[in-house]
């Protein structure tokens, strides 16, 4: 990350990932797992569902569902969530193809 100060305070930019950026372990999945409990949100809220209602459509429990709205979803695997997801309405697609680096990356869309 490039740093520098501003009035005593050392900044920099970000790497796109802000779980890299704190040197968080499984920094990739978290930035995904992150991405999909964000969209769930978004889309309990466009839908005006209840936790109770988001939990029997995504067939899990309303304390999940709590949990998820709170930010907490280390207790949901991105396939769990992908899931809930579909449960909700929506497609997931993945798409593999060849990196440009040594090293590939995952990247999140939401259309």
């Amino acid at each position: 990350m490039n740093k520098h100060r501003i009035e005593d305070i050392e900044v920099g930019m970000s790497s796109g990932n802000v779980f890299a950026d704190l040197g968080l372990p499984n920094a990739d999945q978290l930035k995904i797992k992150s991405g999909l409990a964000i969209e769930i949100t978004q889309v309990i809220t466009k839908l005006g569902l209840t936790q109770v209602e988001a939990a029997q459509r995504m067939g899990i429990s309303q304390p999940k569902v709590s949990a998820l709205l709170r930010g907490d979803f280390s207790n949901l695997s991105e396939r769990k969530l992908m899931a809930c997801l579909n449960r909700l309405g929506y497609d997931i697609e993945i798409q593999i193809k060849p990196a440009s680096a040594p090293i590939g990356h995952v990247v999140l869309a939401v259309a």
